[in-house]
């Protein structure tokens, strides 16, 4: 088990290069992530008693999980199953998560409500964990934030607590790129109780950058203080940009080709996305920052839009009326407006894709006390929330090019209007999508829709943006193979005969 001394310190991208990495010593290996708290989710297969399973692509109903397991089980070569996370958080505010587990909605709760419930779900955690492990050499699993969050240690299903109850070995992690990495690792060691400490088997140094010799006093130091021994340095991975992000963390500083702050000074297409607070599947975006001769600028609040944009896409939301609300209180609305009347394109994707409509209603108060918000108005749609969600893979075509494409649905709306009857794409015959008149404004439901190259291509092309025929899912592939290049290299090859 990886774990970590706080955040964003690699974890995900470390577990999807050693499971790359021992899929080639040939091992069948799976990861495995207890809990994971993103609202960029996958849809996965559902295992069923007879151990066959759901959810295949093509329309069948899957479930719900990370999306960094998702690349995790592209890194085995192996189909996702929702057994690889149990238990996921999917923020809708400040202090409030819905929570999946085994792929399916089983509730809401706040921050502290949750750590009462959490005792509940370690039977769920462990029937995948086994069942996941049956007939496999190896499972990596995923620690979750910091390994040393011992005010929540009571009841803990995604570090220590599981690691214990699993009888897991842990390699801790410390990122030496945002510094203080001595002192995190001591740090840990020092206050972790005597029986998790005693979990931990070694630690990784990761995003190196520089001559690694520079830092062996560092490690003579942390293994004298911890009595772990160090089992690698792994340097800073320029190929990992070309992966998925693991959490919405990333989206906190400037990414991708373009920046951030509103700022375009490079060449390129600009295309603009607006960051709402309650932002989900951002990685829709992922082939758009890698096609060649984009611009992609991340807009957060406070931030000016640039006005020479082509595209702006709004992507999906974990809670579309109080992103809804929070985009017009900043004056997202009016810039919109004044991007489409200077003639640019707009693509809205699943919560995105109904902010363009009419109005958005909540009957059932699924998202919170208010239960209706006037829509941006850009496609003659509106929208209703139900609790029923749709959780599926799909192939579909474009409606007015034929071209063929794939994707996911994660939503808990349904959609009509006369926009209806000019759709984007069809899926199983049915229209889905809207398209406005002068056919600038877009929406749609289907998350991915990007990843089809010869689609991407086509919409990019009908903005001014053209490639050479990027793959996108060839560029994750080679990335993943370079990262565990890149690993077999630098970490001691004692880290496969760690014993339990």
């Amino acid at each position: 088990m990886l774990q970590g001394t706080g955040s964003d310190v690699g974890k995900t991208v470390l577990v999807a290069g050693l499971c790359r990495l021992a899929r080639r010593k040939g091992l069948n290996v799976r990861p495995f992530k207890p809990q994971n708290m993103s609202n960029n989710a996958a849809v996965a297969e559902q295992p069923l008693p007879s151990g066959e399973t759901s959810g295949e692509i093509g329309g069948e109903i899957g479930g719900e999980i990370g999306r960094a397991q998702w690349l995790q089980a592209l890194a085995c070569g192996v189909a996702p199953t929702t057994d690889m996370n149990p238990v996921l958080l999917k923020p809708q505010s400040e202090t409030g998560s819905q929570i999946v587990v085994h792929g399916k909605v089983w509730g809401s709760a706040k921050g502290r409500d949750y750590q009462k419930l959490k005792p509940q779900l370690m039977d769920a955690v462990m029937t995948s964990f086994n069942r996941l492990g049956e007939g496999c050499d190896l499972v990596i699993v995923e620690g979750a934030g910091s390994a040393a969050e011992i005010n929540l240690r009571a009841g803990d299903i995604a570090n220590m607590g599981f690691a214990t109850e699993a009888n897991v070995p842990v390699i801790l992690i410390g990122d030496i790129d945002r510094g203080g990495v001595i002192a995190s690792l001591v740090g840990t060691h020092t206050i972790l109780p005597a029986a998790d400490r005693d979990m931990v088997r070694g630690y990784l140094i990761n995003k190196f950058r520089g001559d690694v010799s520079l830092f062996d006093e560092g490690l003579k130091q942390i293994t004298k203080f911890t009595g772990w021994p160090g089992l690698g340095v792994i340097p800073y991975i320029r190929e990992t940009s070309q992966l998925p992000a693991e959490d919405s963390v990333a989206l906190e500083k400037p990414t991708g080709s373009g920046g951030g702050g509103g700022r375009c000074d490079g060449e390129g297409v600009v295309v603009v996305v607006p960051v709402l607070s309650r932002i989900a599947n951002f990685d829709d975006l992922d082939p758009i920052k890698q096609t060649p001769g984009v611009r992609l600028v991340f807009v957060r609040p406070g931030e000016d839009w640039p006005q020479n944009a082509s595209l702006v896409v709004l992507p999906g939301s974990k809670s579309t009326i109080a992103d809804l609300n929070q985009f017009r209180d900043l004056g997202w609305d009016v810039e919109l407006v004044n991007h489409v009347s200077r003639g640019g394109h707009v693509l809205g994707i699943c919560g995105g894709y109904q902010m363009l409509g009419h109005v958005v209603r909540d009957p059932d108060a699924i998202e919170g006390i208010q239960t209706e918000a006037e829509g941006l108005g850009l496609l003659d749609i509106e929208t209703v929330l139900v609790a029923q969600k749709t959780v599926m893979n799909r192939i579909a075509v474009d409606a007015q090019s034929g071209e063929s494409l794939s994707g996911y649905e994660i939503h808990m709306g349904r959609t009509t209007g006369h926009g209806t009857k000019r759709p984007m794409i069809r899926l199983d015959g049915r229209n889905e999508g809207a398209i406005s008149p002068d056919g600038r404004v877009r929406g749609s439901y289907l998350h991915g829709l990007f990843t089809s190259d010869p689609w991407r291509n086509s919409y990019l092309a009908g903005i001014g943006i053209h490639n050479s025929g990027m793959n996108y899912r060839q560029n994750v592939e080679a990335a993943l193979d370079a990262l565990a290049d890149h690993l077999e290299q630098v970490i001691d090859p004692a880290i496969w005969d760690i014993p339990a």
